[in-house]
């Protein structure tokens, strides 16, 4: 009888499954940065730290076992770019760069599903989680975008454009010749108005570390690729000036003649019958004047601090 009773009283019960399942919520604050056409170098990995943005983001996620979680997510932040700080006139590299003088600034609305993977299980509650763990993670996402950039003072003809320094949004202005009619043998034959929702694909690493029975601390680095090239508004070649529909659309696609006289000037004959005095190589439709790299995507990457609170 007193085996018994001993037996009973230390007995607990099996444990259960859902012991390890919790939800939570989180806030994080980020730093965002961009990589893409208009980056220092033409290296995959370059990017320009003096253009790093901020942004914030909204989290809430469910743990469902020892290692494994899922989390939807939220974010805004702003990505940026521009020749005329991050390419070095003086280097022979990114001179080009410097002479072709775009820039963009671009507000980022994504929307994420994210798994995550902890490296250090947890076959405990949440109240015995342990004390830190790196996790990597992968997932996928919505992203609406729109580039701008500033408009600049006069137009091509030296005439001041209504909206200076404004703002003003690329995509309508088909900067490029998304939006004009392009014979079969021009470099940007067929291309289309890119789209403002694209999907990207997150993907990155972190650490998190507990702070109390229900806080918990996360620091994480994360990529995001992209479907798009239009980030920054920049990807294949320079058109005929002539065969854009607004002085806006010329003077925001073709921005070396803000830096002064071209140094290496050539003039032509656009088809709209008006000339054009233009630095050799930029500004006018030719296979080789090259304004954008068509054979990369933009990626940006996310650096965070959250904070998360579990719900138990």
């Amino acid at each position: 009888m007193r085996r018994t009773t001993k037996r009973v009283a230390s007995y607990s019960g099996p444990r259960r499954a859902f012991d390890k399942r919790y939800n939570f919520i989180g806030l994080s604050l980020n730093t965002m940065n961009y990589y893409g056409d208009l980056s220092p170098q033409s290296d995959r990995i370059s990017t320009d730290i003096s253009q790093t943005k901020t942004g914030f983001a909204f989290s809430a996620a469910r743990r469902f076992g020892p290692r494994y979680m899922l989390q939807a997510q939220f974010l805004y932040g702003t990505l940026s770019g521009t020749d005329a700080t991050s390419a070095d006139s003086f280097n022979s590299e990114s001179h080009s760069r410097y002479l072709r003088n775009l820039s963009f600034r671009n507000y980022i609305k994504e929307l994420s599903v994210i798994a995550y993977i902890d490296l250090f299980r947890n076959l405990h509650d949440y109240s015995k989680r342990p004390p830190w763990t790196p996790y990597a993670f992968f997932g996928l996402a919505m992203l609406l975008h729109n580039p701008k950039a500033q408009a600049p003072t006069f137009d091509l003809e030296g005439n001041a454009l209504p909206n200076a320094r404004e703002w003003i949004s690329l995509q309508s202005l088909g900067t490029e010749g998304q939006h004009s009619t392009l014979d079969p043998t021009d470099a940007n034959y067929g291309i289309k108005p890119y789209s403002l929702l694209v999907v990207a694909i997150p993907f990155g690493i972190g650490s998190r570390i507990r702070i109390n029975d229900l806080l918990d601390l996360w620091i994480e680095v994360g990529v995001r690729y992209t479907s798009t090239d239009y980030l920054d508004d920049v990807s294949k070649n320079y058109v005929d000036l002539g065969v854009l529909k607004s002085p806006q659309a010329k003077a925001m696609s073709y921005r070396t003649a803000e830096l002064g006289l071209p140094t290496d000037p050539i003039t032509y004959q656009g088809k709209d019958q008006n000339f054009y005095t233009v630095q050799n190589g930029y500004g006018q439709e030719h296979p080789s004047n090259i304004r954008g790299n068509t054979n990369a995507n933009d990626v940006y990457v996310v650096t965070g601090l959250r904070i998360t609170r579990i719900l138990p």
